[in-house]
């Protein structure tokens, strides 16, 4: 009976050395994933979520993730949509755990260039954040004239205000590591 007892004591040792084992090996596994997770794969598995981006300028903006490209995310606010480098941010709030990694080889090379190329195209009225800008700063209005490789030519227009001549105030040149947040606004608005 003592021969029983001390098989089945050494049986349940080994068992659960198996178990703590296969333990460490899935938590090992779990780590070195997370550790080849991208922030755009990461921001993509929480696509259609409400989110909200807190720029290291102290800015902060709320609404439906709707894009995460190469290096630049989309926001739907209410009447508005946000366009933030992620340079730009310092934090993120409701990100879901999840990640999806683009598995198009055009969407990967999908740059801010291209975006803002886009909106210059649109002739887009918006209202531009700079990155280093104090909270209370109500930043830039106008149209993009033109991009660069880093850089934007932004046409000053007063809010509501179209794109004329004789309407531009001055034309800024913002390098790309400068923006904050893009942000399309209506008429009388910034």
């Amino acid at each position: 009976m003592r021969w029983d007892a001390l098989f089945s004591d050494m049986e349940a040792q080994f068992a659960e050395g198996e178990r703590l084992a296969v333990d460490a090996e899935i938590s090992e596994r779990a780590r070195a994933e997370t550790a080849s997770v991208a922030l755009a794969d990461r921001l993509r598995g929480s696509l259609n979520s409400h989110v909200a981006v807190y720029l290291a300028c102290g800015r902060a903006f709320e609404g439906t993730l709707s894009h995460a490209g190469a290096d630049a995310l989309v926001l739907n606010e209410l009447r508005h949509q946000v366009l933030v480098p992620y340079g730009a941010v310092a934090r993120y709030a409701g990100l879901g755990r999840g990640s999806v990694a683009e598995t198009s080889q055009v969407r990967r090379r999908i740059g801010l260039a291209h975006a803002l190329r886009g909106l210059a195209r649109d002739r887009a009225e918006l209202a531009v954040t700079l990155r280093h800008a104090p909270e209370r700063d109500t930043g830039l209005a106008g149209v993009i004239d033109r991009v660069g490789t880093d850089f934007l030519d932004l046409a000053l227009v007063s809010p509501g205000e179209s794109r004329r001549a004789s309407q531009v105030r001055q034309v800024a040149t913002i390098p790309f590591e400068a923006l904050g947040a893009l942000r399309s606004r209506s008429a009388g608005e910034l």
